[in-house]
């Protein structure tokens, strides 16, 4: 007579491929989410550090007065800063003539009989001291400055970059609630729905007296595991991703931070574990409590 035999059920043992390749999708769909944020950022970031104004100097400035000029504006707070290097340069009108004449391929002196441009300096103005209102203070308190003649920046573009900045974090932030609310409901009924063969297995082990932390213990370090598992996977398929990216995007690994993608992969190692184990702690808690003809 054949016998038939039954794998014996371990306490805490579930499915667990279908439950980690449920939170890999779904911690790789956030991971993707917080990339296009780190980039996003990335990008404002440069595109603030680039924001410019011009400070134009008078016709009969002396030099010394040029340079009292620089020494004043290099110890103003406003002065952005890269690689710890003062974001301000010296244009002389000598230089922005010959600079206009070989873009356009017109000699402007030959019809003038003078030079008509002006000695300036180009500063880059620190993050803090962006907003309108603050570089609306700094055109005024340049332009009182003794040999300064006029003060320029192109005041449109301060405001779209801003209003368009303050547009894209809410809708960032909108998703980002969003898809995480439907991550862990997925995540949630995934873990529960793997669970529920243990169901009939939780039972005999509270009939025979088991406390609920015991039983409670084996699936909740499993699935705080799987999820810190899956946390891993998504991170390398980000990896993978980005270099090929990498490699059909120009230019797009020099918006790459490294620190801030490290933090990603920790934050989705994290995600996954937290989100396994709270997960599993609710399901377990529901089978504890539901009675022998609901748990048919």
């Amino acid at each position: 007579m054949e016998k038939k035999y039954r794998k014996k059920k371990t306490l805490g043992s579930y499915p667990y491929v279908s439950v980690v390749f449920s939170i890999f999708l779904s911690l790789f769909v956030i991971g993707l989410f917080g990339l296009l944020f780190l980039y996003t950022s990335k990008l404002t970031a440069i595109i603030k550090e680039n924001i410019e104004v011009q400070i134009y100097l008078n016709k009969n400035v002396s030099n010394n007065q040029r340079i009292q000029i620089q020494k004043t504006l290099s110890a103003k707070e406003y002065i952005g800063l890269k690689n710890e290097e003062l974001q301000i340069s010296f244009v002389s009108k000598e230089e922005a003539a010959t600079t206009f004449i070989e873009d356009t391929g017109e000699d402007f002196t030959n019809f003038l009989g003078e030079n008509p441009l002006r000695d300036a300096y180009t500063i880059k103005i620190h993050p803090d001291h962006q907003s309108e209102e603050k570089l609306a203070l700094v055109k005024e308190e340049i332009e009182s400055m003794s040999g300064v003649f006029e003060v320029v920046y192109v005041e449109s573009l301060v405001k779209s970059i801003h209003q368009n900045v303050t547009k894209i974090g809410f809708v960032l932030i909108g998703f980002a609630v969003i898809l995480l609310i439907i991550v862990v409901i997925l995540i949630n009924n995934t873990i529960k729905l793997a669970l529920f063969s243990q169901r009939f297995l939780i039972r005999s082990m509270q009939l025979v007296g088991a406390k609920p932390g015991f039983i409670k213990r084996p699936f909740l370090v499993r699935s705080s595991i799987h999820g810190a598992l899956a946390g891993i996977v998504a991170s390398m398929g980000l990896f993978l991703l980005l270099n090929f990216a990498n490699s059909k995007i120009e230019d797009l690994a020099s918006l790459q931070d490294n620190k801030m993608l490290f933090i990603l992969s920790l934050t989705l190692l994290l995600l996954g574990a937290i989100i396994g184990f709270g997960s599993t702690y609710r399901a377990i808690n529901k089978y504890l409590k539901l009675s022998l003809d609901q748990l048919y």
